[in-house]
């Protein structure tokens, strides 16, 4: 299953999540948010329209890892993607 992560090599938890991804053998797409402008924005427009990031812009997050799977799902719950191998 192929799985974008947005997030950033410099987030533990995105780096972490990367290696759990590759045990399941995930096909990943990672969009990295500190090495790229593209890749940034992509995640702004994310950010700005997904409504789970609600909870995390009042709380002062940042957001990431963000999952998005070729099934539709999209969450910032890395077991919830684990559960789908």
């Amino acid at each position: 299953m192929k799985v974008v992560v947005i997030g950033s090599h410099l987030c533990q938890d995105t780096l972490y999540a990367l290696c759990k991804l590759r045990e399941k053998n995930a096909e990943i797409d990672f969009k990295d948010l500190s090495a790229s402008l593209p890749d940034l924005k992509a995640y702004l427009e994310v950010r700005e329209t997904d409504p789970q990031y609600e909870a995390v812009k009042a709380g002062g997050g940042i957001g990431i890892p963000y999952f998005a799977l070729e099934d539709g799902t999209k969450t910032l719950d890395l077991e919830e993607v684990l559960n789908k191998f």
